[in-house]
């Protein structure tokens, strides 16, 4: 087995051993640090291959920093012969008698828990990604990283959250904020939003096996589904978005030879399987506008009139300023660029776009269309100097040139 396999095998292992000791002995913090130990151990002894009972090794030696720690608080001495922690004790064999990951998802999502933590803490917990890697995706320092962690952490604990699946009245509800975390988490990783690099893959395709894993506990979830779809029609694109330095290149100027086929087909089967069983939903929407892109062999057989209909829905069942800004492009592409222009007009006074530079770079981008060069140079410039992405503010500011 080579090293990524060996980390695959790890991450996939790591919340099953987190759910164990959880559910055994509370204290998600205490028993979550000691899973990290057990995993930075694993990446070092496992070099030449991993034991027999892989689970069993990391279940053992979680076990044993737990115990260690515990031992080193005399005022949780009590507690860890109260739970007749034995830390000799022999793991046990074969698969595990039940999947906790799901239930330590609703946890890392926690509604008391922002928005950055629960992605922190879903990364490290579920993703089994150490403070360093997460601190590395998100450009943060560590010890910022670990900041945060420790805060999202102590504030579970102050929930007093019992570790167990939500009540059947908040499982839905629950449910759609794990999927919007991996759904954060995806589009960190297809778009950095700062940084030297356009996308940042490792994020992108720990979002993707999160989102099997959560489609393979709640199948009949037609949402999960359909966010599983769009995010590998999306991530289908890749390899085209870049070229070999790095800069920048548009969904019309992409090698479309160069999108992942298998990654495709995956995501069109399990669309159209979606959308004959499932309810209509904001994620299923998106996954039929990525499957519309993705179906087109060339950019001008884009089925625009279908994606700005699709749009149109969407803005009905999710309104928010990103898909009118979505929207303004399929209306520039349907009934021309002033079309669009009208629409981005009406996003203007809208306060959540106001420090973003997506709705400068649209509006270049039509005014480009219109043929009004200036005025696009000038909507370029500003976009660039908005963006904390380079290759975007590199991509812009050669459209700018281009036209000044």
């Amino acid at each position: 087995m080579n090293k990524p396999d060996v980390e695959d095998l790890i991450r996939e292992l790591a919340p099953q051993v987190l759910g164990v000791l959880v559910r055994r002995h509370g204290q998600f913090d205490a028993c979550e640090d000691a899973v990290q130990e057990a995993l930075l151990d694993a990446s070092t002894q496992w070099a030449a291959g991993p034991p027999e009972n892989p689970r069993g090794w990391l279940l053992t030696v979680a076990t044993r920093r737990l115990t260690d720690a515990w031992r080193s608080d005399s005022a949780r001495r009590r507690r860890e012969q109260a739970f007749a922690l034995d830390p000799e004790a022999p793991a046990p064999d074969g698969p595990p008698a039940r999947d906790d990951s799901l239930t330590l998802l609703f946890l890392c999502c926690h509604p008391e828990l922002s928005a950055p933590s629960q992605l922190a803490l879903t990364l490290r917990a579920v993703g089994g990604l150490s403070t360093a890697q997460i601190a590395s995706a998100f450009l943060v320092p560590e010890a910022t990283m670990a900041q945060r962690i420790s805060r999202a952490k102590a504030r579970i604990k102050a929930t007093g959250s019992a570790f167990g699946p939500p009540p059947a009245r908040e499982r839905d509800e629950r449910l759609r904020v794990v999927l919007h975390v991996l759904y954060l988490i995806f589009n960190e990783g297809y778009t950095a939003s700062s940084g030297e690099e356009l996308q940042r893959l490792e994020l992108a395709a720990e979002a993707i096996r999160l989102a099997r894993l959560v489609h393979r506990l709640a199948p009949a979830d037609s949402e999960t589904g359909a966010l599983l779809a769009l995010m590998l029609l999306t991530h289908a694109r890749r390899a085209a978005r870049t070229g070999p330095d790095g800069a920048l290149i548009p969904l019309n100027e992409q090698d479309r030879a160069r999108w992942d086929r298998a990654a495709i087909t995956e995501g069109l089967t399990l669309l159209r399987h979606t959308l004959s069983t499932g309810a209509l939903g904001p994620y299923l929407v998106q996954a039929a506008i990525a499957g519309t892109h993705a179906e087109a062999a060339r950019p001008e057989d884009t089925d625009w009139p279908q994606i700005l209909v699709l749009y149109g829905i969407l803005a009905r069942i999710a309104p928010n300023p990103v898909v009118t800004l979505n929207r303004a492009i399929a209306l520039a592409m349907v009934n021309g660029a002033k079309a669009g222009l009208d629409l981005l007009d009406e996003l203007a006074a809208d306060d959540r776009l106001r420090a973003s530079h997506r709705l400068d770079a649209v509006r270049a981008h039509l005014l480009e269309l219109d043929d009004q060069p200036e005025a696009a140079a000038e909507a370029y410039h500003r976009a660039a100097r908005r963006t904390a992405s380079q290759p975007e503010q590199r991509y812009l500011l050669a459209k700018a040139a281009q036209l000044s």
